[in-house]
């Protein structure tokens, strides 16, 4: 399947021409869960530049497709014609050349914010594939670690969000996201990959995030009011399907 997303309003002649190349779901034509492809499709969205998306069925893989880049998975992009195949490059890339005025920068001010929750996934992973029941408690526990120190960075105020000269002491920050009120390339690497967290912990495992982790809830209530996440989103049955043969049973 292949979709525009002109974001600008109509196309100038000098608009780069892009295409991003996304994994398709279980129907070969919707978007598939790959926080990787979700990451690239936010990305642009938030550029503000237009773009073509076409999701890749990997049981029929077109062969005009392998010609293009061959014995690469999505996602990739081409720009201007250049197969471009690497995620962490093109995600450089497209700051580096899709700049101000006439594009959004999206890179965070705070280094900090690329490194929170950078390990929850990894822990999630561990926790969800093990099929021990002596080890769920123990894996379960690493996990609520790992969030919890996403939640004390998320409700932890960033200096922009403490006045000197005021009277009130900030104590904990109300911030959208990582970095600020605007997301960053942090927010198009976690977001995906913290949704699929939620989803799928709670599908096979009955785990929720706790409630009391207010800075993570924040975050996902101000993620889904975007359509920069909300529409480059798997469906969530999408995202348990994925998982189906992954999340192992907890059997002795």
């Amino acid at each position: 399947m292949s979709f525009s997303v002109p974001q600008n309003g109509v196309k100038e002649d000098k608009e780069p021409v892009i295409e991003l190349f996304v994994k398709a779901g279980y129907d070969g034509e919707s978007i598939g869960n790959c926080p990787f492809s979700q990451r690239l499709f936010m990305i642009l969205w938030l550029k503000g530049v237009v773009f073509n998306v076409t999701t890749v069925d990997l049981k029929r893989k077109p062969a005009d497709l392998q010609n293009l880049a061959p014995g690469t998975h999505p996602p990739f992009i081409t720009f201007n014609g250049e197969v471009k195949t690497d995620v962490n490059k093109i995600e450089e890339f497209l700051e580096e050349v899709l700049c101000p005025p006439k594009y959004m920068k999206l890179a965070a001010r705070y280094p900090e914010s690329y490194t929170a929750g950078m390990d929850i996934f990894a822990k999630f992973s561990a926790y969800i594939k093990n099929s021990k029941p002596e080890a769920n408690e123990g894996l379960e526990r690493t996990l609520l670690k790992t969030l919890q120190k996403l939640d004390e960075y998320l409700n932890t105020p960033h200096p922009d969000e403490i006045d000197e000269n005021s009277m009130e002491d900030i104590k904990v920050s109300s911030r959208k996201f990582l970095d600020g009120d605007e997301l960053t390339l942090a927010d198009c690497n976690l977001l995906p990959k913290l949704h699929i967290v939620k989803i799928v912990a709670k599908k096979y495992r009955g785990f929720e995030i706790p409630k009391d982790m207010t800075g993570i809830w924040r975050y996902l209530t101000n993620a889904y009011s975007r359509d920069e996440f909300t529409n480059t989103c798997p469906d969530d049955k999408e995202i348990e399907n994925a998982y189906a043969d992954v999340a192992k049973r907890l059997t002795k």
